[in-house]
């Protein structure tokens, strides 16, 4: 038996996440001492690596619940159970990326059209495209680059 802190130095985590996770009623102690102290197994610890394996490919705590459920219930689910939460995650991981791009083009943009000069920035392009939603999409979409000049005083 293993107690939080013994637990959380097994797995390389923080007490403060067991008990989160406890709360969630993701991972709850297969016991409890008199006084109140948490008690896991070597199951329990086997079950934690499962929850941390999932959590750092990128599944949500809900999605880890799901996917306990069916581990806890293998006889009575199909692979395909698995597999249609695994291909949602990839549907929603692909969609994340394409925004990104979308981000990281829109803001090399805006970069490559600021002269990034040390004049005033009462005249800069970047927050004159930010200011302008017309302006920041044309400069964004279309590919234009318009020349960025500071007002000299």
């Amino acid at each position: 038996m293993y107690r939080i802190g013994e637990l959380a130095t097994l797995c390389k985590i923080k007490t403060d996440t067991l008990r989160f996770y406890d709360k969630q009623g993701l991972f709850v102690p297969s016991s409890r001492t008199e006084s109140g102290y948490r008690l896991y197994t070597k199951k329990d610890a086997q079950r934690l690596r499962f929850i941390l394996r999932a959590k750092t490919i990128g599944f949500t705590l809900v999605e880890i619940s799901e996917l306990l459920s069916i581990e806890l219930d293998k006889s009575n689910k199909a692979c395909a159970d698995v597999k249609s939460l695994v291909d949602l995650k990839l549907a929603d991981i692909s969609q994340k990326i394409e925004q990104l791009h979308y981000f990281k083009n829109a803001l090399q943009q805006l970069s490559s059209d600021c002269c990034g000069g040390p004049e005033s920035a009462q005249h800069c392009s970047i927050l004159e495209a930010l200011e302008s939603t017309s302006s920041a999409k044309n400069r964004t979409n279309n590919g234009h680059h318009q020349a960025h000049s500071h007002a000299t005083k």
